[in-house]
């Protein structure tokens, strides 16, 4: 990378970015308009209320402009919004702190699609309901790994395979 390209990755509140913090004295010696970056860092992440999301800012010394790379917020901090709750469980083999739908866990699958070792829906769902599995949360009321073992025989196929054709 040339020497007038700078990046700046950030971990930010989605939707609620402020240049206090790291991101003032991160930006602010490279000439750009700080409040311009915040502003449109809180439009790209406003989806991501309550959770850090990470950033990229990408800057150019020379023209003073930026360009934003917004990541996806771990897969837990999706499960726990999904859920409606603030933390996972601290002793998830004994206690049940949430539940979510099948279909929330799809959705929160395909978020995390590109970021998951899954290729297909099918093992990145399996992948997501082992994180669940720590966290102490259920999935349409059941145990993670019985739903892993439900989608292993087949139950979930015509919800988890009419976009993989």
């Amino acid at each position: 990378m040339s020497a007038e390209i700078v990046t700046v990755d950030l971990l930010v509140d989605g939707g609620n970015a402020s240049s206090s913090g790291a991101m003032g004295p991160a930006l602010g010696p490279l000439g750009v308009n700080i409040k311009k970056i915040v502003d449109e860092i809180n439009k790209k992440t406003s989806a991501y209320q309550g959770m850090k999301v990470p950033v990229v800012v990408t800057v150019n010394k020379t023209t003073r402009t930026f360009e934003l790379d917004i990541g996806i917020p771990p897969a837990s901090a999706l499960v726990l919004k999904a859920a409606g709750i603030s933390k996972g469980s601290s002793t998830p083999n004994t206690e049940i702190v949430g539940n979510i739908s099948f279909q929330q866990l799809i959705e929160i699958t395909n978020s995390k699609m590109i970021d998951l070792a899954a290729s297909k829906l099918k093992s990145g769902c399996k992948e997501i309901l082992g994180t669940m599995v720590t966290m102490g949360v259920t999935c349409e009321e059941k145990d993670p790994r019985d739903v892993q073992k439900e989608i292993d025989e087949g139950k979930y196929d015509d919800l988890l395979t009419k976009d993989d054709v």
